[in-house]
């Protein structure tokens, strides 16, 4: 395997994006992502925070320790993983992050690897999604993604501005990917609009550092409270409407009522604050 450094994000050679490599290491190393050649954007992507705009190098680490950014942004980044974690993941990397569905993990052919079936739906699904699971029901694992969704952020890329909702698609058999981002195209940039409170709450089977069961990012500006979550569908679920549309699978029935419980605490803690 080669590893390049280029010195410009002008003409990227073709290969695997690498940054922080939390992501693309453990895919490497289960034989999910085959690739010859690994492209190191370090030194390349913008990092820090500057105001409202935070580099898409920032560390989770970076995020959780700023006073800037919006709260529900900082507990989604404490929530994320362990501190060692935290200390290399970026949040560009965060936001592309692949699915925890153990049949995809395991190299099974599900949907998502070409397959003809989505295996979950009549295997073990216990964490999988309540929203939009027809076709897959993998249940997107990302805290950031959905504090991100709720606050309204966009992303600005290599090639285009476009808002954090539409960085992703719910997958179906004419395109089975889960974001739209292009091959050699970069994130770079994250911009947040102004916001009167949030908040984000979380789920896991672990008291620390586990992927969200059910993640709810609350974010309020002027009479609008706009509500995400995390775990709950295979991109972030912006929550239009009430609850009463959810989907569930036989075995995940119980998430609607964990959203139920947090969507309320959130909205509490947004008023309260």
């Amino acid at each position: 395997m080669e590893l390049l450094q280029p010195s410009s994000l002008d003409g990227l050679p073709a290969g695997t994006l690498l940054a922080g490599g939390t992501e693309v290491i453990p895919l490497l190393r289960e034989g999910l992502l085959g690739s010859d050649t690994l492209v190191d954007l370090a030194g390349l992507v913008p990092s820090g925070i500057t105001g409202s705009t935070i580099g898409a190098a920032t560390t989770l680490a970076e995020l959780e320790a700023s006073t800037a950014i919006p709260e529900a942004l900082r507990e989604a980044a404490r929530l994320a993983a362990s501190p060692q974690l935290r200390s290399m993941s970026t949040i560009g990397g965060n936001l592309l992050q692949s699915t925890r569905c153990w049949y995809w993990r395991l190299g099974e052919p599900c949907r998502l690897h070409g397959g003809d079936a989505c295996l979950a739906r009549d295997g073990a699904h216990r964490e999988h999604a309540i929203f939009a699971n027809d076709f897959c029901a993998s249940a997107h694992p990302s805290d950031i993604a959905a504090a991100l969704l709720a606050l309204d952020a966009s992303v600005r890329t290599t090639r285009r501005t476009i808002p954090v909702g539409d960085l992703y698609r719910v997958p179906d058999a004419a395109d089975r990917r889960l974001h739209v981002v292009e091959p050699g195209e970069v994130l770079l940039e994250l911009e947040l609009p102004p916001v009167e409170g949030s908040v984000y709450l979380k789920a896991m089977d672990r008291k620390r550092w586990a992927f969200p069961i059910v993640g709810v990012a609350a974010a309020r500006c002027g009479a609008r409270t706009r509500v995400a979550l995390a775990g709950a569908a295979p991109i972030p679920w912006l929550l239009d409407g009430s609850l009463d549309a959810a989907m569930p699978l036989p075995g995940t029935a119980y998430k609607v009522e964990v959203a139920r419980a947090l969507i309320s605490r959130a909205l509490a803690t947004i008023e309260s604050r």
